[in-house]
């Protein structure tokens, strides 16, 4: 038995109702209708598909079987340790920065100065300690000190300067003060 227009009226259902079941019935047969569709295109698809994995399977490496050829895997390896080298001179040049910058504090650079020092200094030619200090400290402090004299601050010390007071001179007539007898 189908759900039509008849059924529903003989059930004494009023007229505006029927159209709204009817309506909502539709909905649902068109949903099906497409989900139906959609599993028969998919079961069409099947055999193609089917065949693809059988291929896929011959294809495959048995089990043992090397995936990755010598030259991809040598090639791949050169890039890795091209990037580890890349990292560790990037830290060692970051560390020696930082050695170098202590020793430029160290012999006075004013602190406005000292990254343009550093931008144009030979840094990777710094030598680390184990303690991450740059080695011969003394030599480089000295060698800082000749080489970028003009940047170093020098504090002097003085007194404090005070103006020689005016001499009251009674002598003289003030001109604020003419014409005033007090």
């Amino acid at each position: 038995m189908s759900l039509t227009r008849r059924f529903l009226k003989a059930l004494g259902i009023e007229d505006e109702k029927v159209d709204q079941i009817i309506e909502a019935h539709s909905e649902t047969v068109d949903a099906l209708k497409e989900e139906r569709d959609g599993y028969k295109a998919d079961a069409e698809k099947l055999p193609e598909v089917q065949r693809q994995l059988e291929a896929a399977k011959k294809k495959a490496p048995k089990e043992g079987e090397e995936t990755v050829s010598k030259a991809d895997y040598d090639k791949l390896k050169a890039e890795f340790d091209e990037y580890k080298n890349d990292i560790q001179a990037k830290e060692s040049h970051a560390a020696k920065e930082k050695a170098f910058r202590e020793i430029l504090k160290e012999a006075g650079v004013s602190e406005k100065r000292i990254d343009a020092i550093v931008k144009v200094s030979d840094i990777d030619s710094v030598e680390l300690a184990d303690d991450g200090k740059a080695k011969e400290a003394a030599k480089l402090t000295e060698k800082v000190k000749e080489d970028w004299s003009d940047f170093i601050e020098t504090v002097k010390t003085s007194g404090v300067k005070t103006p020689t007071p005016p001499q009251n001179n009674p002598s003289e007539k003030d001109p604020f003060l003419e014409g005033f007898d007090g």
